[in-house]
């Protein structure tokens, strides 16, 4: 018996691959083919392919020397659980929400976004160097993938910590983001939110000047303009003013499922133009509204009832945040507690509405790539952020979107591409761009 094998240069890990689709047995002169499973093709790309997941938010709390991502926290992304999913890349999040336009502001939400981008690089320089390094190019994320290393790459969400100082910028791209969202929810000295919609209410109608300013900025430095939050009118501001390709970092398709952050039909139509790249992201609510509201019912119900059970007053999202910062800790502890028994109890109950899972998730990869074509389209999650779906609930289970991908009939080149190709030639055309740009 005669097996093809072949060297993965791009995962150590994985140093023997079967080749092709079929496993070959000689009898004397006589050759049979038989075809392997779609799980086990499956399992060969996904292993072969690099994996990209563009948006994962992080807790500075999880990134010390006793409390880190070597260990398999609950966190949806950490490194054993990146190697159970061979997940290959994430794009940890420098998250900043929205508050007044005002210095006081501006310098409050600086020093959060400081204190992120020093805990990735902590982790990456300091507590596992030999598991983990930061990219910075394409280039990069090969190099590191050949090693057996897992990578992290930065992302800003909302522009708002940098001010009115265009220098920053500069500073932020130093420090390694590679993407920059010029808003969040809520309208930033640079842009419109898509949560204008709920009153059409506007800040600045699209970008305002220093919007404007900034976009030519991030075009001269080399960082990717992420739409993903930004209002409608805003994003096309920036298509018609961008010299390079922009991305959505974490954004679904809006035929499929009405919400404000989704991309309607002529958003990604001027992605294609753009040649662009949507992440489409594993959230809930941004997927399969109808699925999602009629689940969170019967489960908040549940929530509730624990709650009471342990003692503790039920509170909204808004009231949560009202409390002081010691009793919202204390309630966020509870909060957390009672999810988890709630996880528990809800794994066996029957007669609950079906979750958003996989193939809700992949029914958008579906609708897109035949609307803007397969190199616009890639995958996201929005991990410890709020995403997270039946089957993709947390890094570990990222196998079972290629599983998917493999049942609608993608190809291998195809997935690689949804995987993060076309995202990393995306990060190529920007920086060449840029280079470009600093030459004259």
């Amino acid at each position: 018996m005669a097996l093809f094998v072949c060297l993965n240069s791009y995962k150590m890990k994985n140093a023997l691959l079967i080749l092709g689709l079929l496993v070959f047995s000689n009898c004397g002169e006589t050759q049979q083919k038989t075809e392997i499973s779609i799980e086990d093709r499956a399992k060969l790309i996904h292993k072969k392919v690099i994996t990209i997941d563009t948006h994962d938010d992080i807790n500075v709390k999880n990134f010390t020397v006793s409390i880190n991502y070597t260990q398999r926290l609950d966190t949806q992304v950490n490194l054993p659980k990146m190697q159970e999913g061979d997940l290959d890349v994430a794009w940890l999040i420098v998250y900043t929400g929205q508050d007044s336009l005002t210095d006081k502001g501006y310098k409050k939400a600086t020093t959060n976004a400081m204190s992120k981008f020093e805990a990735i690089t902590k982790l990456c320089e300091v507590i596992a160097p030999d598991k983990i390094e930061l990219a910075l190019t394409s280039d990069d994320v090969r190099r590191i993938a050949a090693s057996g290393k897992k990578i992290a790459m930065i992302g800003v969400e909302n522009a708002y910590p940098m001010g009115t100082d265009l220098s920053n910028f500069e500073k932020y791209h130093k420090l390694g983001a590679r993407y920059v969202s010029l808003a969040h929810n809520g309208h930033s000295q640079f842009s419109d939110s898509n949560t204008g919609e709920v009153d059409n209410i506007w800040l600045h109608n699209g970008l305002s000047q220093l919007g404007k300013d900034a976009v030519k900025e991030m075009n001269r430095l080399g960082i990717m303009i992420d739409v993903s939050h930004p209002s409608k009118e805003a994003m096309k501001q920036m298509i018609a003013l961008s010299k390079a390709p922009i991305i959505a970092s974490h954004s679904s398709a809006r035929a499929l499922c009405n919400h404000s952050r989704n991309l309607d039909d002529e958003q990604l139509l001027l992605m294609k133009e753009n040649g662009g790249v949507v992440q489409t992201v594993a959230f809930s609510s941004y997927l399969n509204t109808e699925k999602d509201d009629a689940r969170s019912e019967k489960i908040t119900a549940i929530e509730k009832n624990v709650m009471d059970s342990l003692g503790i007053k039920w509170l909204e999202r808004k009231d949560i945040s009202a409390l002081p910062n010691s009793e919202r800790e204390s309630y966020i502890s509870s909060y957390k507690t009672m999810r988890k028994i709630v996880k528990t109890k809800t794994k066996t109950m029957t007669g609950l509405p079906p979750a958003v899972d996989v193939t809700d998730l992949v029914d958008h990869i579906d609708y897109m790539v035949k609307l803007i074509g397969i190199e616009h389209v890639g995958i996201s999650s929005d991990f410890d952020g709020g995403g997270g779906i039946k089957g993709w609930s947390d890094a570990s289970e990222t196998f079972n979107v290629t599983l998917e991908l493999v049942k609608r009939g993608y190809t291998e080149d195809e997935i690689e591409k949804l995987w993060g190709g076309n995202l990393l030639r995306v990060l190529d055309e920007v920086q060449a761009i840029a280079t470009d740009l600093q030459k004259t």
